[in-house]
Protein backbone atom coordinates (compact mmCIF):
# COMPACT_ATOMS: atom_id res chain seq x y z
CA UNK A 1 0.00 0.00 0.00
CA UNK A 2 1.64 3.17 -1.23
CA UNK A 3 1.37 6.65 0.99
CA UNK A 4 -0.86 8.64 -1.48
CA UNK A 5 -3.32 5.33 -1.88
CA UNK A 6 -3.11 4.91 2.20
CA UNK A 7 -3.94 8.80 2.10
CA UNK A 8 -6.50 8.82 -0.62
CA UNK A 9 -8.70 5.62 1.13
CA UNK A 10 -7.94 7.12 4.79
CA UNK A 11 -9.19 10.44 3.54
CA UNK A 12 -12.70 8.90 3.20
CA UNK A 13 -12.52 8.00 6.97
CA UNK A 14 -11.30 11.02 7.69
CA UNK A 15 -14.05 12.99 5.99
CA UNK A 16 -16.81 11.25 7.81
CA UNK A 17 -14.92 11.62 11.34
CA UNK A 18 -14.40 15.92 10.32
CA UNK A 19 -18.60 15.57 9.83
CA UNK A 20 -19.45 13.73 12.72
CA UNK A 21 -17.07 15.34 14.89
CA UNK A 22 -18.26 19.21 13.17
CA UNK A 23 -21.94 17.98 14.20
CA UNK A 24 -20.26 17.13 18.09
CA UNK A 25 -18.34 20.25 18.08
CA UNK A 26 -21.49 22.60 17.45
CA UNK A 27 -23.69 20.43 19.56
CA UNK A 28 -21.58 20.43 22.88
CA UNK A 29 -21.10 24.23 22.25
CA UNK A 30 -24.76 24.82 21.53
CA UNK A 31 -25.79 23.10 24.39
CA UNK A 32 -22.97 23.13 27.01
CA UNK A 33 -21.13 26.47 26.03
CA UNK A 34 -17.14 27.30 26.56
CA UNK A 35 -16.98 26.29 30.36
CA UNK A 36 -18.62 22.49 29.19
CA UNK A 37 -16.35 22.34 26.49
CA UNK A 38 -13.26 22.45 28.99
CA UNK A 39 -14.68 20.09 31.43
CA UNK A 40 -15.26 17.50 28.31
CA UNK A 41 -11.57 18.20 27.21
CA UNK A 42 -10.67 17.42 30.84
CA UNK A 43 -13.12 13.64 30.72
CA UNK A 44 -11.31 13.14 26.93
CA UNK A 45 -7.68 12.73 28.48
CA UNK A 46 -9.07 11.25 31.37
CA UNK A 47 -10.45 8.11 29.57
CA UNK A 48 -7.48 8.39 27.33
CA UNK A 49 -5.35 7.34 30.61
CA UNK A 50 -7.62 4.99 31.67
CA UNK A 51 -7.50 3.07 28.20
CA UNK A 52 -3.97 2.97 28.22
CA UNK A 53 -3.22 1.63 31.43
CA UNK A 54 -6.16 -1.20 30.79
CA UNK A 55 -4.61 -2.22 27.21
CA UNK A 56 -1.22 -2.50 28.70
CA UNK A 57 -0.70 0.22 26.10
CA UNK A 58 0.95 -2.73 24.25
CA UNK A 59 -1.07 -1.76 20.82
CA UNK A 60 1.69 -0.18 19.01
CA UNK A 61 3.69 -2.92 19.39
CA UNK A 62 1.27 -5.00 18.24
CA UNK A 63 1.03 -2.95 15.19
CA UNK A 64 4.87 -3.25 14.68
CA UNK A 65 5.26 -6.72 15.30
CA UNK A 66 2.12 -7.49 13.10
CA UNK A 67 3.66 -5.56 10.20
CA UNK A 68 7.10 -7.15 10.95
CA UNK A 69 5.90 -10.68 11.34
CA UNK A 70 3.89 -10.74 8.12
CA UNK A 71 5.54 -13.53 6.44
CA UNK A 72 5.64 -15.98 9.87
CA UNK A 73 2.06 -16.35 10.65
CA UNK A 74 2.96 -18.71 13.89
CA UNK A 75 4.43 -15.61 15.42
CA UNK A 76 1.50 -13.12 14.47
CA UNK A 77 -0.73 -15.50 16.02
CA UNK A 78 1.82 -16.14 19.37
CA UNK A 79 1.98 -11.87 19.19
CA UNK A 80 -2.12 -11.91 19.16
CA UNK A 81 -2.81 -14.78 22.16
CA UNK A 82 -0.06 -12.87 24.19
CA UNK A 83 -1.55 -9.40 23.63
CA UNK A 84 -5.02 -10.76 24.02
CA UNK A 85 -4.09 -12.17 27.33
CA UNK A 86 -2.78 -8.95 28.17
CA UNK A 87 -5.52 -6.87 27.10
CA UNK A 88 -8.20 -8.85 29.28
CA UNK A 89 -6.30 -8.87 32.19
CA UNK A 90 -5.34 -5.46 32.49
CA UNK A 91 -8.82 -4.38 31.27
CA UNK A 92 -10.56 -6.37 34.02
CA UNK A 93 -8.47 -4.94 36.72
CA UNK A 94 -8.67 -0.98 35.62
CA UNK A 95 -12.33 -0.71 35.08
CA UNK A 96 -12.45 -2.86 38.99
CA UNK A 97 -10.23 -0.02 40.08
CA UNK A 98 -12.23 2.77 38.23
CA UNK A 99 -15.58 1.31 39.67
CA UNK A 100 -14.11 1.20 43.08
CA UNK A 101 -12.30 4.86 43.45
CA UNK A 102 -14.97 6.43 40.92
CA UNK A 103 -16.14 9.05 43.29
CA UNK A 104 -12.31 10.15 44.41
CA UNK A 105 -11.83 10.15 40.60
CA UNK A 106 -14.27 12.19 39.88
CA UNK A 107 -13.02 14.82 42.30
CA UNK A 108 -9.23 14.68 40.68
CA UNK A 109 -10.60 14.97 37.19
CA UNK A 110 -13.40 17.07 37.62
CA UNK A 111 -13.06 19.00 41.09
CA UNK A 112 -16.66 17.70 41.78
CA UNK A 113 -18.05 14.78 42.37
CA UNK A 114 -21.19 15.85 40.39
CA UNK A 115 -20.71 13.71 37.73
CA UNK A 116 -18.68 10.52 39.01
CA UNK A 117 -21.28 8.06 37.89
CA UNK A 118 -19.58 8.89 34.02
CA UNK A 119 -16.84 6.74 35.76
CA UNK A 120 -19.13 3.16 36.35
CA UNK A 121 -20.10 3.50 32.76
CA UNK A 122 -16.33 3.91 32.09
CA UNK A 123 -15.65 0.91 33.96
CA UNK A 124 -18.86 -1.36 32.46
CA UNK A 125 -17.71 -0.66 29.00
CA UNK A 126 -13.85 -0.60 29.26
CA UNK A 127 -13.12 -4.10 28.14
CA UNK A 128 -14.84 -4.21 24.92
CA UNK A 129 -12.52 -0.35 24.28
CA UNK A 130 -9.88 -2.03 24.86
CA UNK A 131 -10.61 -5.08 22.93
CA UNK A 132 -11.37 -2.53 20.06
CA UNK A 133 -8.48 -1.09 20.06
CA UNK A 134 -6.29 -4.47 19.99
CA UNK A 135 -8.33 -5.33 17.09
CA UNK A 136 -7.91 -2.17 15.14
CA UNK A 137 -4.09 -2.69 15.78
CA UNK A 138 -4.29 -6.07 14.48
CA UNK A 139 -5.82 -4.44 11.13
CA UNK A 140 -2.96 -1.76 11.27
CA UNK A 141 -0.29 -3.88 11.20
CA UNK A 142 -2.27 -6.14 8.52
CA UNK A 143 -1.89 -3.28 6.12
CA UNK A 144 -6.42 -3.72 5.74
CA UNK A 145 -6.37 -0.51 4.85
CA UNK A 146 -10.02 -0.66 3.74
CA UNK A 147 -11.33 -2.47 6.81
CA UNK A 148 -9.57 -0.21 9.39
CA UNK A 149 -10.83 3.04 7.45
CA UNK A 150 -14.48 0.60 7.97
CA UNK A 151 -14.26 0.49 10.93
CA UNK A 152 -12.91 4.07 11.45
CA UNK A 153 -16.36 5.24 9.92
CA UNK A 154 -18.54 3.09 11.69
CA UNK A 155 -16.72 4.82 14.90
CA UNK A 156 -17.32 7.71 13.35
CA UNK A 157 -21.03 7.11 12.68
CA UNK A 158 -21.88 5.60 16.36
CA UNK A 159 -20.27 8.85 17.98
CA UNK A 160 -22.33 11.37 16.43
CA UNK A 161 -25.60 9.14 16.88
CA UNK A 162 -24.84 8.03 20.73
CA UNK A 163 -23.72 11.94 21.26
CA UNK A 164 -26.40 13.72 20.01
CA UNK A 165 -29.22 11.32 21.90
CA UNK A 166 -27.28 11.07 25.15
CA UNK A 167 -26.81 15.26 25.25
CA UNK A 168 -30.38 15.80 24.50
CA UNK A 169 -31.45 13.31 26.72
CA UNK A 170 -28.90 14.10 30.04
CA UNK A 171 -26.80 17.60 28.55
CA UNK A 172 -23.27 17.24 29.47
CA UNK A 173 -23.80 14.21 31.50
CA UNK A 174 -24.99 12.18 28.47
CA UNK A 175 -22.05 13.75 26.00
CA UNK A 176 -19.78 12.24 28.43
CA UNK A 177 -21.78 8.93 28.88
CA UNK A 178 -21.41 8.74 25.32
CA UNK A 179 -17.61 9.12 25.15
CA UNK A 180 -17.60 5.91 27.16
CA UNK A 181 -18.95 3.58 25.11
CA UNK A 182 -18.60 4.75 21.66
CA UNK A 183 -15.90 2.31 20.68
CA UNK A 184 -16.87 -0.49 23.44
CA UNK A 185 -20.49 -0.51 20.83
CA UNK A 186 -18.18 -0.13 17.98
CA UNK A 187 -16.39 -3.36 18.90
CA UNK A 188 -18.51 -5.49 17.57
CA UNK A 189 -18.32 -4.11 14.12
CA UNK A 190 -14.51 -4.47 14.14
CA UNK A 191 -14.74 -8.05 15.33
CA UNK A 192 -17.58 -8.72 12.38
CA UNK A 193 -15.07 -6.96 10.19
CA UNK A 194 -11.69 -9.07 11.29
CA UNK A 195 -14.09 -12.68 11.40
CA UNK A 196 -14.55 -12.09 7.83
CA UNK A 197 -10.87 -12.21 6.86
CA UNK A 198 -9.52 -16.08 5.89
CA UNK A 199 -6.35 -14.85 8.56
CA UNK A 200 -7.91 -14.29 11.35
CA UNK A 201 -10.03 -16.07 14.17
CA UNK A 202 -11.66 -15.07 17.58
CA UNK A 203 -9.05 -18.43 18.79
CA UNK A 204 -6.19 -16.44 17.89
CA UNK A 205 -6.49 -13.93 20.75
CA UNK A 206 -6.77 -16.58 23.82
CA UNK A 207 -4.19 -19.23 24.05
CA UNK A 208 -0.84 -19.72 25.87
CA UNK A 209 1.06 -16.73 27.01
CA UNK A 210 4.33 -16.07 25.45
CA UNK A 211 7.07 -14.43 28.07
CA UNK A 212 9.05 -13.41 25.33
CA UNK A 213 6.98 -11.91 23.03
CA UNK A 214 5.46 -10.35 26.10
CA UNK A 215 8.66 -8.93 26.58
CA UNK A 216 8.81 -7.26 23.21
CA UNK A 217 5.49 -5.95 23.69
CA UNK A 218 6.81 -4.15 26.94
CA UNK A 219 9.05 -1.97 25.56
CA UNK A 220 6.42 -0.45 23.13
CA UNK A 221 4.36 -0.73 26.10
CA UNK A 222 6.41 1.23 28.42
CA UNK A 223 6.42 3.90 25.53
CA UNK A 224 3.15 4.03 24.72
CA UNK A 225 2.55 4.28 28.40
CA UNK A 226 4.87 7.45 29.31
CA UNK A 227 3.14 8.96 26.46
CA UNK A 228 -0.72 8.20 27.16
CA UNK A 229 0.17 9.33 31.25
CA UNK A 230 2.38 12.34 30.98
CA UNK A 231 0.60 13.96 27.61
CA UNK A 232 -2.76 14.22 29.43
CA UNK A 233 -1.37 15.03 32.02
CA UNK A 234 0.40 18.12 30.79
CA UNK A 235 -2.48 18.65 28.78
CA UNK A 236 -5.16 18.72 32.47
CA UNK A 237 -2.41 20.66 34.71
CA UNK A 238 -2.36 23.36 31.58
CA UNK A 239 -6.43 23.28 31.31
CA UNK A 240 -6.85 23.34 35.03
CA UNK A 241 -3.62 26.39 35.47
CA UNK A 242 -6.05 28.60 32.23
CA UNK A 243 -9.23 27.66 34.85
CA UNK A 244 -7.72 28.96 37.78
CA UNK A 245 -5.96 31.61 36.15
CA UNK A 246 -8.28 33.41 33.69
CA UNK A 247 -11.28 31.37 34.07
CA UNK A 248 -13.56 28.47 32.57
CA UNK A 249 -14.56 30.10 29.86
CA UNK A 250 -11.28 30.74 28.65
CA UNK A 251 -10.08 27.69 29.12
CA UNK A 252 -12.76 25.97 27.04
CA UNK A 253 -11.09 28.27 24.22
CA UNK A 254 -8.06 27.24 25.09
CA UNK A 255 -9.89 23.19 24.65
CA UNK A 256 -11.32 24.76 21.06
CA UNK A 257 -8.25 25.69 19.75
CA UNK A 258 -6.78 22.57 20.29
CA UNK A 259 -9.95 20.75 18.78
CA UNK A 260 -9.94 22.83 15.81
CA UNK A 261 -6.20 21.64 15.21
CA UNK A 262 -7.33 18.03 15.64
CA UNK A 263 -9.95 17.95 13.11
CA UNK A 264 -7.67 19.62 10.27
CA UNK A 265 -4.58 17.73 11.17
CA UNK A 266 -6.36 14.14 11.27
CA UNK A 267 -6.01 13.44 7.62
CA UNK A 268 -1.97 14.02 8.83
CA UNK A 269 -1.83 12.04 11.89
CA UNK A 270 -3.67 9.44 10.92
CA UNK A 271 -2.06 8.72 7.14
CA UNK A 272 1.05 8.83 9.50
CA UNK A 273 -0.73 5.78 12.14
CA UNK A 274 -1.61 3.65 9.07
CA UNK A 275 0.62 3.87 6.62
CA UNK A 276 3.90 5.37 8.22
CA UNK A 277 4.33 3.18 11.42
CA UNK A 278 4.05 0.09 9.94
CA UNK A 279 6.60 0.86 7.06
CA UNK A 280 9.03 1.67 9.45
CA UNK A 281 8.78 -1.49 11.31
CA UNK A 282 9.70 -3.28 8.09
CA UNK A 283 12.96 -0.77 7.18
CA UNK A 284 16.07 -3.26 7.36
CA UNK A 285 18.84 -0.49 6.19
CA UNK A 286 19.39 3.55 6.86
CA UNK A 287 19.32 4.06 3.34
CA UNK A 288 16.21 3.36 2.90
CA UNK A 289 14.98 4.67 6.57
CA UNK A 290 16.38 8.11 4.77
CA UNK A 291 14.49 7.84 1.51
CA UNK A 292 11.32 6.62 3.63
CA UNK A 293 11.78 10.07 5.42
CA UNK A 294 12.13 12.83 2.89
CA UNK A 295 9.28 11.20 0.82
CA UNK A 296 6.62 11.64 3.68
CA UNK A 297 8.35 15.42 4.51
CA UNK A 298 8.08 15.88 0.73
CA UNK A 299 3.91 14.79 0.95
CA UNK A 300 2.46 15.46 4.78
CA UNK A 301 4.73 19.10 5.72
CA UNK A 302 3.40 20.87 2.13
CA UNK A 303 -0.35 19.33 3.11
CA UNK A 304 0.05 20.59 6.62
CA UNK A 305 0.89 24.01 5.65
CA UNK A 306 -1.60 23.87 3.14
CA UNK A 307 -4.09 22.83 5.39
CA UNK A 308 -2.99 25.51 8.37
CA UNK A 309 -3.04 28.44 5.53
CA UNK A 310 -6.62 27.59 4.83
CA UNK A 311 -7.90 27.47 8.11
CA UNK A 312 -6.45 30.89 9.27
CA UNK A 313 -8.04 32.66 6.11
CA UNK A 314 -11.43 30.83 6.51
CA UNK A 315 -11.20 31.10 10.58
CA UNK A 316 -13.99 33.20 11.43
CA UNK A 317 -16.14 31.10 9.64
CA UNK A 318 -15.02 27.93 10.42
CA UNK A 319 -15.28 28.92 14.41
CA UNK A 320 -18.98 30.05 13.65
CA UNK A 321 -19.39 26.53 12.07
CA UNK A 322 -17.36 24.36 14.48
CA UNK A 323 -18.40 26.56 17.33
CA UNK A 324 -20.73 29.30 18.54
CA UNK A 325 -20.40 33.50 18.15
CA UNK A 326 -19.07 32.83 22.19
CA UNK A 327 -16.19 31.18 21.00
CA UNK A 328 -14.87 34.12 18.74
CA UNK A 329 -12.29 34.96 21.30
CA UNK A 330 -10.37 32.05 19.82
CA UNK A 331 -9.51 33.41 16.67
CA UNK A 332 -6.89 35.43 18.52
CA UNK A 333 -4.76 32.28 19.54
CA UNK A 334 -4.98 30.59 15.89
CA UNK A 335 -2.07 32.44 14.52
CA UNK A 336 0.81 30.67 16.79
CA UNK A 337 -1.65 27.50 17.36
CA UNK A 338 -1.73 27.12 13.53
CA UNK A 339 2.36 27.77 13.39
CA UNK A 340 3.02 25.03 16.50
CA UNK A 341 0.85 22.59 14.34
CA UNK A 342 2.72 22.54 11.04
CA UNK A 343 5.92 22.27 13.75
CA UNK A 344 4.65 19.29 15.22
CA UNK A 345 3.96 17.83 12.50
CA UNK A 346 7.36 18.08 10.92
CA UNK A 347 8.79 16.91 14.59
CA UNK A 348 6.41 14.00 14.53
CA UNK A 349 7.73 12.75 11.37
CA UNK A 350 11.20 11.69 12.77
CA UNK A 351 9.42 11.14 16.50
CA UNK A 352 7.61 8.01 14.70
CA UNK A 353 11.29 7.23 13.68
CA UNK A 354 11.61 6.93 17.14
CA UNK A 355 8.80 4.61 18.18
CA UNK A 356 8.78 2.75 14.64
CA UNK A 357 12.40 1.22 15.54
CA UNK A 358 11.76 0.94 19.18
CA UNK A 359 14.34 3.53 20.53
CA UNK A 360 12.73 3.27 24.15
CA UNK A 361 15.39 5.18 26.18
CA UNK A 362 15.72 7.73 23.63
CA UNK A 363 11.47 8.12 23.26
CA UNK A 364 10.54 7.91 26.60
CA UNK A 365 13.32 10.39 27.76
CA UNK A 366 11.74 12.84 25.05
CA UNK A 367 8.00 11.89 25.94
CA UNK A 368 8.50 13.15 29.72
CA UNK A 369 10.87 16.10 29.27
CA UNK A 370 9.02 18.21 26.46
CA UNK A 371 5.83 17.15 27.84
CA UNK A 372 6.81 18.49 31.52
CA UNK A 373 8.54 21.58 29.25
CA UNK A 374 5.74 22.68 27.70
CA UNK A 375 3.50 22.81 31.39
CA UNK A 376 6.61 24.53 32.52
CA UNK A 377 6.95 27.45 29.64
CA UNK A 378 3.09 27.90 29.90
CA UNK A 379 3.18 28.74 33.49
CA UNK A 380 6.29 31.02 32.81
CA UNK A 381 4.49 32.95 29.87
CA UNK A 382 1.10 33.52 31.14
CA UNK A 383 1.55 36.20 33.64
CA UNK A 384 3.14 38.02 31.24
CA UNK A 385 1.04 37.38 27.91
CA UNK A 386 -2.45 35.93 29.22
CA UNK A 387 -4.52 33.16 27.64
CA UNK A 388 -1.70 33.50 24.40
CA UNK A 389 1.03 31.74 26.48
CA UNK A 390 -0.95 28.21 25.90
CA UNK A 391 -0.31 28.41 22.04
CA UNK A 392 3.24 30.34 22.20
CA UNK A 393 4.83 27.44 24.47
CA UNK A 394 3.07 24.76 22.36
CA UNK A 395 5.11 26.09 19.27
CA UNK A 396 8.21 27.27 21.30
CA UNK A 397 8.19 23.31 22.88
CA UNK A 398 7.67 21.71 19.17
CA UNK A 399 10.19 23.44 17.65
CA UNK A 400 12.81 22.46 20.38
CA UNK A 401 11.44 18.75 20.32
CA UNK A 402 12.26 18.90 16.40
CA UNK A 403 15.52 20.01 16.97
CA UNK A 404 15.91 17.51 19.47
CA UNK A 405 14.40 14.68 17.53
CA UNK A 406 16.69 15.46 14.33
CA UNK A 407 19.75 14.71 16.33
CA UNK A 408 18.34 11.56 18.08
CA UNK A 409 17.44 10.43 14.33
CA UNK A 410 20.67 11.38 12.49
CA UNK A 411 22.45 8.86 14.84
CA UNK A 412 20.71 6.09 13.80
CA UNK A 413 22.65 3.02 12.95
CA UNK A 414 21.29 -0.38 11.90
CA UNK A 415 22.91 -3.78 12.22
CA UNK A 416 24.68 -5.64 10.05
Amino acid sequence: MTLIRTSLLNAIAVGIRMLAMLGINKLLAVLVGPAGYALFGQFQNAITLATSFASGAINTGVTKYTAEYSQDVLQQHKLWRTAGIIAVVMGLTISSLIAFFHQQIALWVFGTSTYQHVFLWLAGSLILFVLNALLMAILNGKKAVKLYVTTNIATSIVTLIATWVLTHVWGLYGALVALCINQSIVFFVTLFLCWRCDWFHWTYLRGKFDPSMARKLGAYGLMALITAIVVPLSQMAIRTHLTQQFGAVQAGMWQAVTKMSEVYLMLITTTLTVYYLPRLAEIKDSISLRIEIIKVYRFILPLTIVGALLVYVLREHLVRLLFTTEFSQMNQLLAWQLLGDVVKIGSWILGFVMLGRAMTRAYILTEIFFSASLVFITFALSPHLGLQASVIAFFINYVLYWITTAVIVHRIKFSP
